[in-house]
């Protein structure tokens, strides 16, 4: 039985001083206390049961039993080592592919400069782009079928647990009306003014169907709602076709501006969305997942000031220190 004073740790001490033959420069190498290192190699000594150096005045001198650890310490560390990179193989990790779900709407800007980005970072990696709703994003997220997603996380329980959350910028909701609406106007828009009005939504799952039902909620009145559809694309359309009113982030305004006029909502009615990248905790030392993070993390600092997503269509800043030159 192997005691428990034996540790991967303690063993790559002990062959560290082995190869410098010197504590001080050991404790240097690896960032450690002259103390901790002397610990170490005593409790690794005690751990063995056999003597493994001897006291040279200040020096302390491996013994021929230390030269035979040392052996078998070597081939233990690069098997366990090989054995760590297989199992990350294995698992997908640092394999330069990464898997992404995102909302469809998150396509017309974010996800195309986050993608930017992150290929000037790495050139070689794979990225596997899916698209879905908030909730089937999530349960592919949990279900290891994705790395990565970018969701609304405003009305989503993320469990912190299990899954690092990083904000990359707040939306406003909108009230969108076909260009030709006899009711569109310049100030505050109040639902209730609607009442008889038809209405297109998402279906739900989706990150602005919660805040669809609650704001007629607030209202105080069921919208006659003539269709629903899975995407925020046909959504768009069919109010683009005078089929009905619904409710839009304001990131959807560039595209559409010239088809779908968007009226800011009332106090009461008012909405936010907080747009965020959120990946799993054991996946946070990959290098791939890194690189994405540091994407977003730009992306998040660029737009922090401003409360809805850009409409200008402009780049990310290309002076920053943090992603390397191509």
């Amino acid at each position: 039985m192997i005691d428990n004073d034996i540790t991967f740790r303690k063993l790559e001490i002990f062959l560290a001083f082995m190869d410098k033959r010197n504590i001080s420069r050991t404790a240097e190498l690896l960032g450690l206390s002259t103390v901790s290192v002397h610990r170490a190699l005593h409790t690794l000594e005690e751990g063995v049961r056999c003597p493994l150096f001897i006291h040279q005045g200040r020096n302390l001198s491996p013994l021929p039993a230390a030269e035979t650890l040392a052996e078998y310490a070597r081939e233990v560390s690069d098997l366990m080592r090989r054995g760590i990179e297989e199992t990350r193989k294995c698992g997908g990790i640092g394999q330069g592919r990464l898997k992404l779900g995102t909302m469809y709407s998150l396509t017309l800007d974010t996800v195309p400069r986050l993608i930017m980005g992150l290929k000037l970072r790495r050139p070689d990696l794979e990225l596997e782009l899916l698209m879905g709703s908030n909730q089937d994003l999530l349960v592919k997220l949990e279900d290891q079928q994705l790395d990565a997603i970018l969701i609304s996380v405003s009305d989503t329980q993320i469990d912190p647990a299990r899954f690092e959350t990083l904000p990359l910028f707040k939306d406003d909701i909108y009230l969108a009306a076909p260009a030709s609406s006899p009711l569109y106007v310049t100030g505050p828009a109040d639902l209730r003014d609607f009442k008889d009005e038809k209405f297109v939504s998402l279906t739900e799952g989706f990150a602005t169907y919660h805040g669809f039902q609650e704001a007629f909620h607030v209202a105080g009145f069921e919208p006659h709602i003539v269709t629903r559809v899975n995407d925020i694309f046909s959504m768009i359309n069919l109010v683009q076709a005078g089929v009905g009113y619904t409710l839009l982030p304001g990131r959807m305004k560039r595209i559409y501006e010239h088809s779908v006029r968007l009226m800011t909502l009332a106090a009461p009615y008012q909405m936010r969305q907080t747009i965020a990248l959120v990946f799993a905790r054991n996946r946070e030392h990959d290098p791939d997942m890194l690189a994405l993070v540091a994407e977003g993390r730009m992306y998040a600092l660029e737009h922090r000031d401003i409360g809805t997503a850009p409409s200008d269509g402009g780049t990310l800043n290309a002076a920053s220190t943090a992603r390397p030159a191509s």
